[in-house]
């Protein structure tokens, strides 16, 4: 689906597209979870969207899309794996999926979000690992607001540009890895410093 086409999706369906396009990533949607995300910045740079609703609709498209994935993961399991097994091409995506589990733990959550296809199926196998749904959404939420806000302000900037701006970033998507990890980091020590202080004052 072209640039432009989802411009008229999302002209036709106002915020909702983004919602559901994003949304439906779960199922395989054609189209890069990247290049929706661009596009929904793009549209409020033109003044097709207002930002926040947009930017709000866009994050919850993202990580409603990724929990549903865990949810099924983790209730249904074997079945949903047995299931993507058999589909073409996604054997590959699931061994990639656990070497990073295997080697990064529940970093692998940061990290399955500069892979396509693997973002998806991350958080099945975590889910299916019995990750704790806390744990999974502190990881998860947190990166994916940093990676849609990532992502809608390359949107805002690249405007009808975004097919480059894709060819961009998956020259240099890797590379952007220090954003989350930077977040995260700082969200953490954040974390740890506020239960201090609230030790201390106890």
């Amino acid at each position: 689906m072209s640039y432009d086409a989802l411009l008229d999706m999302i002209g036709q369906y106002g915020y909702a597209a983004l919602f559901f396009l994003l949304w439906l990533g779960i199922v395989g949607m054609p189209v890069p979870d990247e290049v929706i995300v661009m596009t929904g910045g793009a549209a409020t740079s033109s003044g097709l969207l207002h930002w926040l609703p947009a930017f709000l609709l866009t994050y919850l498209g993202v990580i409603s899309g990724l929990s549903l994935g865990y949810g099924l993961g983790r209730f249904i399991g074997t079945p949903i794996l047995n299931k993507l097994r058999k589909k073409k091409n996604m054997d590959k995506y699931l061994r990639t999926s656990e070497r990073l589990i295997d080697k990064y733990g529940s970093f692998a959550l940061v990290i399955s979000y500069f892979f396509p296809v693997v973002r998806h199926v991350v958080p099945y196998i975590v889910g299916f690992n019995q990750m704790t749904f806390r744990r999974y959404a502190l990881i998860s939420y947190t990166t994916g607001l940093i990676w849609t806000l990532l992502f809608f302000t390359v949107g805002q900037f690249a405007g009808g540009h975004v097919d480059e701006a894709m060819t961009m970033v998956h020259h240099y998507g890797l590379r952007l890895l220090w954003v989350p990890c930077v977040a995260l980091a700082a969200f953490a020590a954040a974390k740890f410093a506020l239960k201090l202080k609230r030790r201390g004052s106890a």
